[in-house]
């Protein structure tokens, strides 16, 4: 039979061959042996330490995909502690500790004393989710969270409440973990390398509002503050929230004072205590209309 097409593909798709090979010939020892496999199709050789490259690759390239297909043309990120409590959740963190230490005490409140950043990092998802803002195509400030609890949750809790979908980077850890129930099914997004997934925070960011958090919140904030601060990356709002916290746990004047940055790298970072403060610097940033 001619194939008489032009245009049409000579070779089968991948994922046919595939398919030739599961409806192959009986099984024999060479069929049944690993080196038979294809190469793509063998999670065993995949996994192997020589092909941590084409693993980084293979990460790099999954997300992006799926994000262009999704018509994602720019996120709103928000980075911030997976520990701090929800309004509603204060009072119970609170009672749970208080047959322990003096310390352990301590640390409850501070943990409930923060419940209000949840509830701003919701009301801002949900504001910026209700804009729903289109520009060529595509979707803009689309809500993206490390997609689990606390303040990530919060982010997509709130781009939910507005009926708008939002993106979760989750990692793999050691300890049991999965994405909150917030994150929009199909922007599930999963990571072994963090590398990896701070680069797809940053791709598509054109706002990033950090909240109160640990190391893996510093480790994400100060990396953001140096691609700027260093001009591999274009200035971006960065809206800090809870400068009591911040400015207690991390002497930014001093670290100008000692030299060792500049004072107007300082400017990078924009206070806010509400959403309502971030949005206003993020439209102003970009001259948005209303």
């Amino acid at each position: 039979m001619k194939e008489k097409d032009l245009t049409d593909r000579k070779f089968y798709p991948a994922q046919q061959e595939a398919n030739f090979v599961k409806k192959g010939p009986e099984h024999t020892p060479q069929t049944q042996h690993p080196a038979y496999k294809l190469a793509f199709a063998d999670t065993d050789f995949l996994l192997r330490e020589e092909l941590r490259p084409v693993r980084f690759q293979l990460e790099l390239l999954k997300p992006e995909m799926l994000l262009d297909e999704a018509r994602v043309g720019s996120t709103l990120v928000m980075y911030g502690s997976a520990r701090i409590p929800s309004p509603d959740e204060a009072d119970a963190k609170i009672e749970a500790a208080k047959d322990g230490t003096e310390y352990e005490q301590k640390v409850a409140a501070n943990l409930a004393a923060k419940s209000k950043y949840y509830a701003e990092a919701q009301k801002l998802a949900k504001m910026v989710g209700e804009k729903a803002i289109i520009e060529d195509g595509k979707r803009q400030f689309v809500v993206c969270s490390g997609g689990g609890p606390s303040i990530m949750e919060a982010a997509n809790r709130g781009a939910s409440d507005a009926g708008a979908e939002s993106i979760g980077l989750n990692i793999i850890l050691p300890h049991e973990q999965a994405p909150n129930r917030y994150v929009t099914p199909y922007l599930s997004l999963n990571f072994h390398y963090f590398a990896l997934r701070k680069m797809h925070f940053l791709l598509r960011a054109r706002a990033v509002a950090v909240f109160p958090g640990g190391f893996g919140t510093f480790d994400e904030f100060f990396e953001l503050l140096t691609l700027i601060q260093t001009g591999k990356m274009k200035p971006i709002p960065i809206c800090l929230f809870g400068k009591d916290f911040w400015t207690r746990v991390v002497n930014f004047e001093a670290i100008a004072e000692e030299g060792t940055i500049s004072k107007k790298d300082l400017d990078l970072i924009h206070w806010c205590e509400t959403a309502d403060e971030a949005w206003a610097y993020i439209s102003e940033f970009y001259e948005l209309d209303g």
